[in-house]
């Protein structure tokens, strides 16, 4: 009997498969979709999550995405103190591990717009649920200092880089801390996540990269991340330290739940922003702030 949020889980899939946007590099899990063979045109991780089991949610596991690692010798290089680029987009195809970037614009779908690109009801083209560059929740990149990604849980994945305004543009550059400290010879597992602002579904993006820290120096453990908490307006009531991932709307493992409205007078969305107390920067705990 096929459980029916695994049918769900698949018939998003199937309607909105060139629609969202997830992050690509060769470090990623699921480079090729949920098969072994090469496909240039993958889209299998671009799929939102939305009320799963914890199974089907974590590391993007309801279409196996999970299960399928990177090649030997692919990492997400993570330069302690420096910075690290993924390509936001569509699909596979629409990146420059495709096609010898043939399809690629400066945007996530391969096509042009406007600079000043605004639509008041939502943009849909491509699918960054929000109105402008400007009202775009933000996206993170979270690491835990595992190995097996089997041995990777919420407790000791932690937020250390945050950019506002995105996803917009295809291209975007993460900040690392420098006191990152470097990954068991095996390498670390990234995250990469994403809940959008409005504009449709309120679900949320989570997908796995083998990555490894380089240049590090630093020999000082993560703290443990606790769950974010909103705080708009009140920085005091803000999660202090280290941070979890956002997790919301999921049959189970959800770590934050809101209600009401905002500051903007619009429903409340959790999001990789100051809402939240997440900065736009390098955003590392290992007791202190870096």
């Amino acid at each position: 009997m096929i459980h029916p949020s695994t049918l769900l889980g698949a018939l998003s899939l199937v309607g909105a498969a060139s629609a969202h946007v997830a992050a690509w590099h060769k470090g990623m899990y699921c480079l090729n979709g949920n098969t072994p063979n090469t496909d240039l045109n993958s889209y299998a991780i671009v799929s939102p999550l939305w009320q799963q089991p914890f199974n089907g949610w974590w590391m993007h596991g309801f279409n196996d995405c999970n299960k399928y690692p990177p090649a030997d010798g692919d990492f997400l290089e993570i330069p302690a103190g420096g910075s690290f680029q993924v390509e936001l987009a569509t699909n596979r195809a629409k990146t420059t591990l495709s096609y010898g970037g043939r399809d690629v614009s400066d945007w996530p779908d391969g096509q042009t717009y406007p600079e000043d690109y605004n639509v008041p009801s939502c943009i849909i083209s491509p699918n960054l649920h929000t109105q402008n560059q400007s009202q775009a929740a933000g996206t993170a990149f979270a690491i835990s200092y595992q190995s097996d990604i089997n041995n990777v849980n919420p407790e000791n994945l932690v937020v250390f880089t945050v950019r506002y305004n995105t996803p917009w543009k295809r291209v975007v550059h993460y900040d690392v801390p420098a006191a990152m400290p470097a990954c068991p010879p095996g390498g670390c597992i990234c995250a990469w996540g994403w809940v959008p602002n409005g504009c449709g579904e309120p679900n949320m993006y989570q997908q796995p990269f083998k990555c490894r820290v380089t240049g590090a120096t630093s020999t000082a453990p993560l703290a443990k991340p606790n769950a974010p908490v909103w705080c708009e307006g009140n920085p005091d009531a803000c999660t202090k330290g280290a941070k979890q991932m956002i997790y919301w709307h999921q049959l189970e493992g959800n770590n934050i739940d809101v209600a009401g409205y905002d500051l903007a007078g619009v429903l409340r969305s959790p999001a990789y922003n100051n809402k939240l107390g997440f900065n736009d920067e390098r955003y590392l705990f290992v007791g202190t702030p870096v």
